[in-house]
């Protein structure tokens, strides 16, 4: 019975650290990196290939958007639109998952996604973009 009622503070515990993170509202125009990954099942519940015009935001932001709670799949962002800019050239992309190694406004790609906006072989491009 010990183990269980520790085991149901923990809980708690942890239900409350992920309900008071910090909301944070995306407005305007960001810019970051943008990089692209082979998708597979993402953060949102969603299967995605590399053919499909998708994106991942990073954890940050994913776990801090407005409305952002404890099941991944429920998260606002998720189906999100973003339109995304470099080297004059443009994409628009759903939020499907969220990218552990960005830093708060980078993005991950899909190789589609990326592929419309610079040669793969580049890797990693400098953008601009606006949540739609």
């Amino acid at each position: 019975m010990i183990a269980l009622t520790h085991f149901m503070a923990v809980v708690t515990a942890l239900a409350v650290s992920v309900s008071s993170a910090p909301t944070r509202r995306i407005t305007g125009t960001q810019s970051g990196q943008g990089t692209f990954f082979s998708p597979g099942l993402g953060a949102c519940g969603i299967s995605s290939t590399d053919a499909d015009n998708i994106v991942a935001v990073s954890t940050q932001l994913f776990n801090t958007f407005p409305g952002a709670g404890a099941n991944p799949n429920a998260n606002p962002i998720c189906g999100k639109t973003i339109t995304a800019n470099s080297g004059g050239k443009s994409v628009t992309v759903t939020v499907v998952d969220e990218c552990v190694a960005c830093a708060l406004t980078d993005l991950d790609f899909s190789p589609s996604a990326f592929d419309a906006l610079a040669d793969p072989s580049v890797g990693r491009i400098p953008i601009t973009w606006t949540l739609n």
